[in-house]
């Protein structure tokens, strides 16, 4: 039952594609959940999708919350097990659980109780897509606990070099969203349909299933690592340490979060449509972000573990061959939306060929940045795993940031309309990609990256 795989010794690329797999596997099911709901809904018509891609703005915010035990979970377990460090390494997973626990609390009680002012912020104007977005929030924050500590239990698993076991649990969830979807969104024999709250109770379930999987395999599982206790007490130094590696990622997470919020408000100003198609071509395009994702977690136990055991050279290396794989990624990514966007589209909302045109333009747009944004999450992970979040995070939120009056000249000013918001989003993404991946060789080549006490990282900035 033991599948860790020691990232420190051994042939790089072998090991690093052995715990890649799994994790893109993982990232593409976390895809599939969305793209499955986005999927069935946009049979419903684009007002569906437009009031499940608002109140999903208020689930994804959550990853500004789970960011903050997740990446503090991931490093360092990673980095212990390159120490050797059991008793810290299970302390470290107990304060991260304790962390996720409260803050998924706090987190659920808010939105339920906030849900309707949360909603009306859109101004979305259409009655019907307003109620149908508050009845989607309300059954969705049911299954918020769930949600939160579910990327908590992949992180220790992934930090541990263990990617195939989150595979295989997330599998169970998506193929049971699969199954439930449709048969909840549109009814069965005595099953009447539910619409948007058939989506949502499809997917709290499925999380529900997943967080009740997780548990067993911890509990059943005869890893050293998995025998911490979760409500044990733990000095404050870990909680410190665990905040302080997530908390610069959960600001860029949460801003990136609100930005996009505001993004969509300018969308909004184009109809509930166009609302629609952004929400459907960012899920589409999702595929290579989370295939990026999925590299840039890898890249992250494969660095914090080489860098715990004080191995400068297989993390330069480790380092160079994904990014290869990156881009490779990127580029095919590239091909794919601006070449069949339009086919793409009409698989989620066929016969809708205003939907559909508009869709192309976004897809055709949006290419232009795959690459970019491949290397930028990607170099995010090297950068994790050095337990350096900081830069990543700081470059993420300005430029993010920037899309808001990029957005506004070129849709205004300029006179590009629609297109000028997701030029807005594209052109930020090429910056960050260039940016990042600079600072990072800049940093990498510096003489003393590491100095002779194993783990320890001698950085200035």
């Amino acid at each position: 039952m033991n599948k860790n795989i020691d990232l420190t010794k051994g042939s790089i690329t072998k090991k690093m594609i052995t715990l890649a797999l799994p994790i893109m596997g993982t990232s593409f099911l976390q895809t599939a959940y969305n793209i499955t709901d986005m999927f069935w809904i946009g049979r419903v018509g684009t007002k569906a999708v437009a009031a499940v891609g608002t109140a999903g703005y208020f689930t994804w915010l959550a990853n500004a919350f789970i960011m903050i035990s997740k990446v503090g979970a991931e490093v360092k377990v990673a980095q212990n097990l390159g120490k050797r460090d059991m008793h810290s390494l299970k302390n470290y997973i107990s304060t991260a659980l304790q962390i996720n626990i409260i803050l998924g609390i706090i987190y659920t009680l808010g939105v339920f109780l906030l849900r309707e002012p949360l909603i009306d912020y859109f101004k979305l104007g259409d009655s019907n897509v307003i109620s149908m977005a508050h009845t989607y929030l309300k059954i969705i924050c049911i299954g918020l606990p769930a949600y939160f500590i579910n990327p908590v239990f992949t992180a220790i698993f992934n930090g541990a070099g263990n990617s195939s076991t989150p595979l295989k649990i997330n599998t169970i969830g998506l193929v049971f969203n699969m199954i439930f979807d449709p048969l909840l969104i549109y009814g069965l024999g005595p099953i009447k349909p539910m619409g948007v709250a058939g989506a949502a109770i499809a997917t709290i379930l499925a999380q529900i299933l997943v967080t009740i999987c997780f548990i067993i395999r911890i509990i059943k599982g005869n890893e050293e690592y998995l025998r911490f206790k979760v409500f044990d007490k733990v000095k404050l130094s870990y909680y410190s340490s665990i905040i302080r590696l997530g908390i610069p990622v959960a600001f860029q997470s949460g801003l990136f979060t609100m930005f996009s919020m505001v993004i969509g408000r300018i969308i909004a100003a184009w109809g509930a449509e166009a609302i629609g198609i952004q929400k459907i071509g960012s899920q589409i395009e999702a595929i290579s972000w989370m295939t990026a994702n999925g590299l840039s977690t890898a890249l992250s136990a494969f660095t914090g573990q080489n860098f715990g055991a004080g191995k400068k050279e297989r993390v330069i290396k480790g380092y160079g061959y994904t990014m290869a794989i990156a881009s490779v990624v990127g580029l095919v990514a590239m091909g794919i939306l601006m070449i069949f966007g339009e086919a793409l589209f009409s698989a989620f909302v066929p016969g809708d060929t205003a939907a559909i045109s508009m869709g192309k333009s976004y897809m055709f747009i949006l290419g232009y940045s795959q690459l970019f944004m491949c290397i930028e999450i990607t170099t995010s992970g090297a950068f994790n795993g050095l337990g350096r979040t900081l830069i990543p995070s700081i470059i993420s939120i300005v430029f993010t940031g920037l899309r808001i009056p990029a957005a506004l000249l070129l849709s205004g000013e300029l006179g590009l309309g629609l297109d000028g918001v997701w030029w807005s989003i594209s052109g930020s993404s090429i910056i960050k990609g260039i940016l990042l991946t600079l600072i990072f060789i800049i940093i990498i080549k510096r003489d003393k990256l590491f100095n002779n006490a194993k783990g320890q990282l001698n950085m200035k900035f």
